[in-house]
């Protein structure tokens, strides 16, 4: 009997040093978007070349999509320096583009809506870590929720309609708490199924990725919660 407990008591530190790192490398991201954000939206000059050429804007949006994609693909082959490196600067490039919403929301709307996402985070977090049900089908069913919010959201460009912009925001606050808690358990999983001798890079370039889907999770959850919640100037 003592060595299954001592299998448990190791499986258990593996999953929580995980974890762990996940959650201060999102943390870290999430850090430097805020810092960034708030320079670039109290720094005119700043403001005027991201916001005022769109080659730019749309430049740093195709930069960040094509950071995510290579971090996507590529991270098994490429060192753990590396992928925390474009992390981070994916963080950093998403700050300057996501500065607009302090052009846009008051500051107080901004912190309040900040809090109450990043309470919703959690308890849907911690929901994902310690439930018993397997909530593959929920991420599935939220995979295909998220594909029609960029499918809306798209169409919304050229339709410009607020009723259906404020019905996507509460469809997108149902699929990104949906997908905390499938990509939490997922990343619970993954720590679970590591084999005890694999390499402090592995385990590295795991939580870089794990942080990076929690850290969009957090994001987008914020944004659109941010529309619903949120007091425009």
């Amino acid at each position: 009997m003592q060595p299954v407990a001592l299998s448990k008591t190791q499986a258990q530190i593996q999953v929580n040093a995980f974890i762990r790192s996940v959650y201060n490398w999102m943390a870290i991201g999430l850090a430097l978007t805020g810092f960034v954000a708030y320079y670039v939206a109290n720094t005119p000059s700043i403001q005027q070349v991201i916001f005022g050429n769109r080659i730019i804007f749309y430049g740093l949006i195709i930069g960040e999509l094509a950071l995510v994609f290579f971090l996507s693909a590529r991270v098994q082959k490429i060192q753990a320096s590396t992928a925390t490196a474009l992390f981070v600067l994916y963080a950093a490039l998403n700050g300057a583009t996501l500065s607009v919403i302090f052009l846009i929301y008051t500051q107080a709307s901004i912190t309040s809506t900040f809090f109450i996402c990043a309470a919703t985070f959690v308890a849907f977090s911690v929901y994902g870590m310690t439930t018993k049900r397997d909530l593959t089908s929920v991420g599935g069913f939220m995979t295909m929720g998220l594909i029609g919010i960029i499918i809306a959201s798209v169409v919304n460009i050229f339709v410009k309609s607020s009723a259906m912009s404020m019905i996507i925001s509460y469809i997108g606050v149902l699929v990104f708490v949906g997908l905390t808690a499938y990509d939490t358990q997922k990343l619970k999983t993954m720590a679970l199924t590591q084999p005890a001798d694999v390499g402090a890079t592995v385990v590295r370039k795991g939580a870089i990725m794990g942080a990076l889907t929690l850290y969009l999770d957090f994001i987008n959850l914020f944004l659109m919660l941010l529309r619903i919640l949120g007091d425009r100037r």
